[in-house]
């Protein structure tokens, strides 16, 4: 584990440096977060204030009364030297600048002291140009918009990091607003310290943290974060998205961050060697994080599709044969059982099409029959319930049936959004099974899976030989 990062996830106290009582300043911002929500105890830093938020407040980082665990510093880019020597000096051994005004606009030789000085005195630094850490379980905020303007998801199992902080913004309101959970959200910023190695490395001893969601534009130290990344995959996924792929979208890069993005094709073929699943759009990038965390792992590429609507098995199958999955004829038995309980009229194949006529009962029964085939590893379960005999929590009903006797990974696509569809699709989620509102974003899922369990079983034999 990277020396000194897990005084940013676990502190027991906290002290917010450039602490305001104005309202529309960072610092009382996130004292205001951390009062609300944080269960430790809480020092405001201001030389000019006697009190804030009826905290009292301390003039600076060496008069507080005990050495806290961490530190957030809201100071002008010029003075965050001269504050981390302060954190230092008083034993703070973990620091988040949120402070800008660094390489971000060219002010380098400025990070370097920056980074120089938290060198000297023994201080970790996440940032600078950062909004640093929402950790749900604890109710540590380091975020300096407030919630009313940037909703926070609830505790879930996945952790985000993200170099850029409007992206992690984005993502954070999107997951609130959908009732998705994180364990962590970092955003790191221009990393003149803590990088994504240091981030994976503790993340993959974290109890809460079930898959690594990582938004990347460039990396400091490529070898270090794709040894970081091969040492943690294999017990735990990490998914990269990596923006900056075209030339233009470099150069965008090397503006926004300062971020040297390098050639893509370099980054696609270490994430591989790494074990690292990549993903190409904020949707994937989402999606296949969910499916990672929730799903078991599939033996083997084969998909079996069960749907009502047949466009939609033809769409799936695209889908999933365009993310190199497979959707193998069912054998004979496996047919011949279908024909047996399904009406004579039913095409009976993969994809599976009980037509409009379909009930939860022969969902059931399609469902069951494919997953007890050997060719078949996962299935893709689709149902329009505006036909005439379909039912909502019956179906549901049986697709948590099915999962629970047979352990393969299931996605469900839910092709309607009325309030009775809604509530079992939540009820869905609620217990580990992934909905997609798209047969191609249940396939790229599904392939992530599959990517993740070969490149998991080819880095096991390949220590094993070592």
């Amino acid at each position: 584990m990277s020396e000194g990062v897990a005084a940013f996830f676990e502190p027991k106290s906290v002290a917010v440096v450039g602490a305001s009582r104005n309202p529309e300043k960072l610092g009382h911002v996130v004292l205001r977060q951390l009062l609300e929500n944080f269960e430790g105890r809480v020092y405001p830093v201001n030389p000019k204030a006697d009190e804030i938020l009826g905290l009292k407040c301390y003039p600076s980082v060496t008069s507080l009364p005990e050495a806290v665990d961490l530190a957030v510093v809201a100071v002008p880019a010029p003075i965050t030297p001269q504050v981390v020597r302060e954190c230092g000096e008083r034993g703070v051994k973990a620091a988040i600048v949120i402070s800008g005004g660094f390489s971000e606009v060219g002010n380098v030789e400025l990070e370097e002291e920056l980074k120089e000085t938290a060198k000297k005195y023994g201080v970790r630094i996440i940032g600078p140009n950062c909004m640093g850490i929402y950790r749900p379980s604890s109710g540590l905020d380091t975020l300096f918009t407030p919630s009313d303007r940037l909703p926070r998801p609830p505790r879930g199992d996945v952790a985000i990091l993200t170099q850029s902080g409007s992206f992690g913004g984005a993502i954070l309101t999107w997951l609130a607003m959908e009732g998705k959970g994180i364990s962590v959200f970092v955003s790191y910023g221009n990393r003149a310290d803590v990088d994504e190695a240091d981030l994976i490395e503790y993340l993959s001893e974290d109890p809460e943290t079930r898959v690594i969601a990582i938004y990347i534009e460039g990396l400091s130290n490529g070898r270090r974060f794709m040894e970081a990344a091969r040492r943690v995959s294999p017990r735990k996924p990490i998914v990269v998205f990596k923006a900056g792929r075209s030339q233009k979208g470099a150069r965008a890069v090397q503006s926004h961050t300062g971020s040297l993005a390098g050639s893509d094709s370099a980054y696609e073929a270490a994430f591989k060697q790494s074990g690292v699943v990549r993903a190409y759009s904020t949707e994937e990038f989402l999606d296949v994080s969910r499916a990672l965390a929730r799903l078991p792992l599939p033996r083997g590429p084969g998909v079996g599709i069960i749907t009502n609507g047949g466009g939609y098995g033809v769409i799936a199958v695209d889908a999933l044969e365009e993310q190199g999955l497979e959707v193998p004829d069912l054998d004979e038995d496996t047919r011949k059982r279908l024909r047996e309980q399904l009406p004579p009229y039913y095409p009976v194949g993969n994809p599976l099409d009980l037509t409009g006529s379909s009930t939860p009962e022969q969902y059931l029964i399609g469902m069951r029959e494919m997953a007890k085939s050997e060719s078949i590893d996962a299935l893709m379960v689709m149902a329009l319930y505006s036909v005439p005999l379909m039912e909502p929590k019956r179906t549901t009903d049986y697709i948590l049936q099915v999962v629970e006797q047979y352990g393969k990974p299931v996605v469900v696509v839910s092709l309607d959004v009325t309030p009775d569809v809604a509530e079992q699709n939540s009820r869905l989620e609620s217990l580990g099974i992934p909905v997609y509102p798209a047969p191609e974003r249940a396939a790229k899922a599904l392939a992530a899976l599959w990517r993740y369990a070969r490149a998991k079983a080819r880095l096991a034999t390949a220590s094993a030989t070592q």
